[in-house]
């Protein structure tokens, strides 16, 4: 079973970010007008296209703006980011019962991995988050060479597993960069942090980690939805 890293199975931590930058930039912020902007900063990664850098990017200046920053203020912004990013991985937040379930995933036998578009980082950022010990695989876009939504970076971690595509499961947050490239490589994709049940044109969702371990060790279907004729994409 393999997951994405960031929004996924790891989160900013949003209280950090918000004192950081008021604190050092003197700006009105606080961490639930940041974390109040993530839906409307992901659906603008997944139109701003490019690479995965640019996205993030695109992610972060969104979020911010949207909770209140002068939009003339974002070069500030990214430089307190860098630098705090560099004494401590921004992204190391967790859901609350994220670790104990991928524990139970483990203690059913199977076997964990992480493939992520990322700086170099991500297996710091899963270890300050407590959670890379229970991944047998980590694949990191940057030091791999290659990004999703590209299907090789998927079959990377499958050939490292020792799991062929029809035996795995990928859980990602983005539409376009995980379920797509996840289909593309011949695996089954969940879109993770819609509500489960939410109607998606060609993936089951789900909105924790520990819904959707709940479900698969009770045995419960993961259904994909059939798209209707010309059936678009709402997100």
């Amino acid at each position: 079973m393999l997951f994405d890293a960031g929004n996924t199975l790891v989160f900013l931590d949003y209280a950090r970010l918000a004192s950081g930058v008021a604190g050092e930039l003197g700006l009105a912020l606080d961490a639930d007008a940041l974390a109040a902007q993530v839906a409307a900063a992901s659906q603008a990664m997944e139109r701003a296209g490019g690479s995965d850098r640019q996205r993030a990017a695109v992610f972060l200046e969104t979020m911010f703006v949207l909770a209140g920053v002068p939009p003339e203020r974002l070069g500030e912004v990214r430089d307190c980011l860098a630098r705090m990013h560099g004494e401590r991985h921004l992204w190391c937040a967790v859901q609350p019962g994220s670790a104990e379930s991928l524990a139970r995933l483990k203690a059913a036998g199977l076997r964990l991995g992480v493939v992520s578009n990322s700086d170099g980082r991500v297996e710091q950022a899963l270890g300050a988050a407590g959670l890379r010990d229970y991944f047998d695989v980590v694949i990191d876009s940057a030091l791999v060479g290659l990004e999703k939504p590209d299907p090789r970076i998927f079959r990377a971690a499958l050939d490292a597993l020792g799991v062929l595509p029809e035996e795995a499961l990928y859980v990602g947050d983005l539409y376009e960069v995980d379920v797509l490239g996840a289909q593309a490589a011949g695996l089954r994709a969940i879109l993770f942090g819609a509500p489960a049940g939410e109607t998606m044109p060609t993936c089951p969702t789900t909105s924790s980690i520990r819904d959707l371990v709940d479900a698969l060790l009770s045995g419960e279907t993961l259904m994909t939805p059939t798209p209707s004729p010309g059936q678009a994409r709402d997100r």
